[in-house]
């Protein structure tokens, strides 16, 4: 009974997931032209950081986890932050729409990696789930312009998001083979940890560039808002479901993320309600990620 509650609680807690990180998109068009993409990431880890330590170690009095586990915690949070610094040196060179067809491939990759890691199954019903949802993702990502999909020009861009990518898709099985039963918020907090020296050795040169007293409080706002709701909660939130639904399951409702930034950008950021065209794709979207989760 307690595993059905967790496994329920696990798919609600990945669709809020969802809606959080959806929100993470508009927040960060907003405030990165106002500072170095690097930066922002690695404040926004540090930050998170900072605001999560005293709160886990308050309630779990966690201690130095040991050289093998913080191997393990840097390996999962290097993924994040490869994955995170791919896409900003991506769209240098590549398009928004380039990037959402390749972010398409993620949850398919990452049931592949599932099955080597983790030995979770894939099955021909799997495959073909896998396939719609890739298939409904582009849909949304173009807006029912098949023009547009096949007019795409693939870049050196593209070839460095594709890396981001399947880094990206490492991540859930990492968590699901590196969780051996510490509570998932000290697991959190070591993984964001060790993001944050990821992403200073990668911007240490940009760090003592930078003059604090310029940052403007919107990007302050900003980075607390991601800190907070899209890096400590939805890493919660992500983790948590992983370990009790699996990778592969909880990887596919990245399927979500193109129809959740549509209703998020409508609903609180006024831009234009999508038209019709759009909804066989989020209908297509649904119905893969329900076919993944009842296998």
């Amino acid at each position: 009974m307690l595993g059905d509650k967790n496994r329920s609680l696990s798919h609600a807690m990945m669709i809020l997931a969802t809606l959080l990180i959806s929100t993470s998109f508009p927040v960060c068009q907003i405030i990165a032209p106002k500072l170095d993409t690097g930066l922002l990431t690695l404040f926004r880890f540090s930050l998170a950081s900072l605001i999560f330590y005293p709160i886990v170690y308050l309630k779990y009095k966690f201690k130095w986890p040991g050289s093998k586990r913080i191997f393990q915690y840097s390996l999962i949070s290097f993924c994040l932050v490869t994955f995170f610094w791919s896409m900003f040196e991506a769209l240098r060179y590549t398009s928004a729409l380039n990037a959402g067809t390749l972010y398409a491939l993620v949850p398919g990759l990452s049931a592949v990696f599932s099955m080597i890691l983790v030995k979770e199954k894939l099955d021909r019903g799997r495959v073909l789930a896998f396939l719609l949802g890739i298939f409904g993702s582009v849909w949304v990502v173009f807006r029912g312009d098949i023009n547009a999909l096949l007019s795409l020009d693939y870049n050196k861009g593209d070839l460095i998001f594709f890396g981001g990518v399947f880094f990206m898709s490492l991540y859930t099985p990492l968590v699901k083979r590196f969780h051996s039963g510490e509570p998932v918020p000290v697991m959190t907090f070591w993984i964001i940890l060790s993001g944050t020296v990821w992403l200073f050795l990668f911007n240490q040169s940009a760090v003592w560039k930078v003059s604090f007293e310029e940052i403007e409080y919107s990007v302050i706002a900003g980075l607390l808002y991601l800190s907070v709701f899209t890096t400590i909660i939805s890493f919660f939130l992500l983790q948590f479901a992983t370990i009790q639904i699996g990778p592969t399951k909880v990887a596919s409702y990245s399927y979500l993320n193109p129809v959740a930034v549509l209703v998020v950008a409508t609903l609180f950021f006024e831009q234009s309600v999508p038209s019709i065209i759009v909804l066989p794709g989020v209908i297509i979207v649904l119905l893969a990620v329900i076919a993944i989760q009842k296998k």
